[in-house]
């Protein structure tokens, strides 16, 4: 009787294995806004699903690291689904507190960026195998924002033609 327990066992273990499961990559990390207790940014993070249904992401972990320490880390609680048998692009909003940004000040004034490790875990709730965790890396730079991308948005026109004119200015 337990050789058929062991057998049943196997055969499931081996069926569970081979369920195809979605696969995720972590695109950008870029920097969002500056707010009076942090500075924000966004992390990208593409997932495909091989289903024909939607599946629920039941949370994303993330913790930002810089120079070896923890700048940041967080969780998102349910942040939505995921298409059926399609892509979707997820933002991850990263808050850094500015008292941490200070102590980043060496790293910050040779390059005017922040080097980091961000690892992110995204949690799938997937039919009949319960939740999975896909787990992401991702290393690079990201450039601090210039004073009028500070104040105005890293993309915004009012930002630029605020720069043209102090430049007018100065030159006057």
């Amino acid at each position: 009787m337990s050789g058929l327990v062991d057998k049943a066992k196997h055969y499931v273990a081996e069926k569970i294995a081979n369920v195809p499961k979605p696969d995720a990559s972590l695109t950008d990390v870029d920097f969002k806004k500056v707010s009076f207790d942090s500075a924000d940014y966004i992390a990208k993070v593409s997932v495909n699903n091989p289903y024909p249904h939607p599946l629920p992401i039941c949370e994303i972990k993330y913790t930002l690291k810089s120079v070896g320490k923890v700048i940041a880390s967080g969780n998102m609680p349910d942040p939505g689904s995921i298409k059926a048998s399609g892509t979707t692009v997820l933002e991850v909003l990263v808050k850094v507190p500015h008292s941490i940004i200070v102590t980043l000040v060496k790293d910050v004034a040779k390059d005017w960026d922040i080097d980091y490790e961000l690892d992110l875990g995204l949690i799938v709730d997937l039919p009949v195998v319960g939740n999975i965790t896909i787990p992401l890396n991702r290393k690079g730079e990201i450039k601090l924002p210039t004073l009028s991308e500070a104040i105005w948005g890293s993309n915004d026109e009012a930002a630029k033609e605020a720069s043209k004119e102090t430049k007018r200015e100065i030159a006057n």
